[in-house]
């Protein structure tokens, strides 16, 4: 009886043994960065197209109205993390109707503004630059804003209103107002 209780006790033991070995095999690891999606990047250059329209009076003081479809390159800057800085070029068409003739429109804007959301910017943009029809060209001037919503990686769209001025001696400091909507691409 003795042979076999010592025999049941070695077993035990080499048991309870092999449990306490096979708990000192784990390993420690380090743990895996967890993912965070970088959302969407406003810095860099952009270019896309816009249509809209500009609002004016004619000379007997009628509202009239011309369809535009142009389009712009700009290229942004992050200077802060909620504050952006940028450039842009339109070019914009602006379509004749009963008051007035065809147009071309050349403007040269600064951008300043805030990452509300990683998807959504707002900002203020004024600048200069020419309007010409066959009859003549004007110096213009810009001043506004506007918001842009990511709509993917690298697509955003934009609403943006305009206040157009001339350099001559108008009576109003602004003549028109131009309201567009856009979408550009984010390289």
């Amino acid at each position: 009886m003795f042979v076999r209780s010592l025999s049941l006790g070695v077993a035990a033991a080499a048991l309870l043994v092999g449990g306490a070995q096979a708990a000192d095999l784990i390993i420690p690891t380090t743990p895996q960065p967890i993912y965070e999606a970088a959302g969407f990047s406003w810095d860099g250059m952009y270019a896309g197209v816009n249509l809209g329209g500009q609002f004016a009076e004619d000379d007997l003081g009628d509202n009239v109205s011309q369809f535009l479809l142009g389009g712009a390159v700009g290229v942004n800057f992050m200077v802060a993390d909620p504050i952006l800085l940028g450039a842009e070029i339109q070019g914009n068409y602006l379509f004749e109707n009963d008051d007035f003739e065809n147009a071309g429109q050349f403007l040269a804007l600064a951008r300043l503004g805030a990452v509300v959301t990683d998807s959504v910017l707002v900002y203020a943009a004024a600048g200069a630059g020419v309007q010409f029809n066959d009859d003549d060209d004007a110096g213009i001037y810009a001043l506004g804003g506007g918001v842009e919503f990511a709509a993917t990686d690298a697509v955003s769209v934009r609403a943006e209103i305009l206040g157009i001025g001339t350099f001559d001696d108008g009576d109003d400091f602004f003549e028109a107002a131009q309201a567009t909507v856009g979408v550009f691409y984010h390289f």
